[in-house]
């Protein structure tokens, strides 16, 4: 939909500078943006940085018209990567306006909404199964026989460099570590790890 349906061609016009977070991941915004001109990273922001691009979009178009259709918080953290000029309509005023319209074209919004989401979030967990695999990898490479078929990590180095070397931010180095934590494929506290399932540890590092 043309953003002329909700405003005339000069209202309601923002600026948003290089650098700008426009949203945030898990967020339910109250106003649906749409991009006039200039150019918005998508990705997950970790430790204030946009550590996991997934996609990039150029004015003119609509942001985050899927979430507001389905009335479904924001899967993306958004960034202005240049200049942007922006407008925004309150997501009460956008909903009214796609009931207005005959009801195979709001089907087929909401279907196209629906299909988008549902990749956005597969690309998502995917981004996630990622890095789980990623330290995976790096326990069972690092990882000495301890007997009785349990391997052994001794964590030389301060998380954050581990994190540096797996291309993960330090805040999902601990998430990662937490999840095989409490399903039981590590073990130990401090410096030193114990991997009681070798095997489990291998298929979630995709060996």
């Amino acid at each position: 939909m043309s953003p002329d349906h909700f405003f005339g061609p000069f209202d309601g016009v923002e600026a948003a500078a290089p650098g700008q977070w426009l949203r945030q991941r898990r967020e339910r915004p109250a106003s649906v943006l749409h991009l006039d001109s200039g150019r918005v990273l998508l990705g997950l922001r970790e430790d204030g940085v946009l550590r996991h691009q997934l996609g990039m979009v150029e004015g003119p178009c609509w942001l985050d018209a899927a979430t507001a259709l389905l009335e479904r918080p924001s899967l993306l953290d958004m960034v202005a990567d240049t200049r942007l000029q922006l407008r925004s309509v309150p997501v009460e005023a956008f909903q009214r306006s796609v009931q207005a319209l005959p009801a195979d074209a709001q089907n087929l919004l909401r279907s196209l909404a629906s299909d988008h989401y549902r990749q956005t979030e597969l690309a998502v967990s995917r981004l996630a199964q990622d890095a789980e695999a990623r330290c995976a990898q790096w326990l069972l490479q690092h990882a000495q026989p301890c007997g009785n078929g349990v391997l052994r990590v001794t964590l030389h180095q301060r998380k954050r460099l581990i994190a540096a070397q797996l291309g993960i931010a330090p805040e999902t180095l601990s998430r990662v570590l937490r999840h095989l934590r409490e399903h039981g494929l590590i073990a130990g506290t401090g410096n030193v790890l114990n991997l009681p399932q070798p095997g489990a540890l291998q298929q979630v590092a995709g060996d």
